[in-house]
């Protein structure tokens, strides 16, 4: 499984860099908006929370996009952390493919 060794970028950085940082939104307009408490969005913009699905069409509804670009974001990152974690690195090397790639 070959991926980048430079790490994506997080639900925290793209939601303050490149869509609340250009419209002038702060964690509670936001929070306003997608109709959830101020400590969501702030857990979302520190990276201490992930995107779950139904974030993610609240997200795609509040700034017209995808839900898909939201939940991508989260899997690369959910990914890479898995591949970077020695931990998680062992358990998935512990696994026996049941058939030989091709």
């Amino acid at each position: 499984m070959l991926m980048t060794k430079r790490k994506p970028a997080t639900i925290g950085e793209i939601l303050s860099e490149e869509f609340m940082q250009p419209l002038g939104l702060t964690q509670g307009a936001l929070a306003d908006a997608m109709g959830v408490q101020r400590k969501h969005v702030n857990e979302l913009c520190n990276d201490r929370r992930g995107v779950t699905a139904a974030t993610a069409l609240i997200l795609a509804r509040v700034f017209g996009n995808s839900p898909d670009f939201w939940l991508n974001v989260q899997r690369r990152n959910d990914l890479w952390q898995a591949m970077h974690s020695p931990e998680e690195r062992a358990r998935i090397e512990r696994a026996k493919p049941l058939v030989k790639a091709a």
